[in-house]
C-alpha cells in the first residue's frame, strides 16, 4: 500500500530507538499498533459498505432485466383464457356416450393425506381399549 521496503523499515526502527530510547519504543509501537488497527476496521468497514452498494446496484440491474424480459415473455406467449363459468370445458371433456373421458386425477396434497391419517388414527384410539399400562407411581419414603 505505501511500498516501504524491508531496509527502509529498518533504517525507520533504528532512527525511532535512538530518538526515542529502547525504554518508551514498545509504548510508542503498542501505540502506532492500536491506530493501525483503527485505521484497518475503518477501511474494512468502507469496503464492506460500498461492495453491499456494488451488489444493491448489481441487483436493481437484474431485476430491471428480468422485468423487462418476463414483459418480452407475456406479450410472445400470452396467458391461456380463464375457463368459463358456464362449464363447456366440462362438456368437451364428455364422449359421446355421455360418460366422462379419462382425465388425469392430481394427487391430493400430503400434508391432506397426512391430516386424514392422523385424524383416522386418532378416531380409532378414541374407540379402541387403550393398551397402555397405568404409569407406576412410587412410594414416597418418609
Amino acid at each position: 500500500m505505501f511500498d516501504i521496503a524491508s531496509t527502509e523499515f529498518l533504517l525507520v526502527l533504528l532512527i525511532a530507538l535512538v530518538v526515542i530510547g529502547p525504554k518508551d519504543l514498545p509504548k510508542l509501537l503498542r501505540f502506532v499498533g492500536k491506530w493501525v488497527a483503527k485505521a484497518r476496521g475503518v477501511m474494512a468497514q468502507f469496503r464492506s459498505g460500498f461492495d453491499e452498494l456494488i451488489r444493491e446496484s448489481e441487483l436493481k440491474e437484474m431485476e430491471e432485466k428480468w422485468k423487462k424480459e418476463n414483459e418480452h415473455i407475456m406479450r410472445e406467449f400470452p396467458p391461456a383464457a380463464a375457463p368459463s363459468e358456464d362449464h363447456a370445458d366440462l362438456d368437451m371433456a364428455l364422449d359421446d356416450g355421455g360418460e366422462a373421458a379419462a382425465v388425469p386425477v392430481p394427487p391430493a396434497p400430503i400434508k391432506t393425506v397426512r391430516k386424514k391419517a392422523i385424524a383416522q388414527k386418532r378416531a380409532t384410539a378414541k374407540t379402541a381399549p387403550s393398551k397402555r399400562k397405568p404409569p407406576k407411581t412410587r412410594a414416597k419414603s418418609v
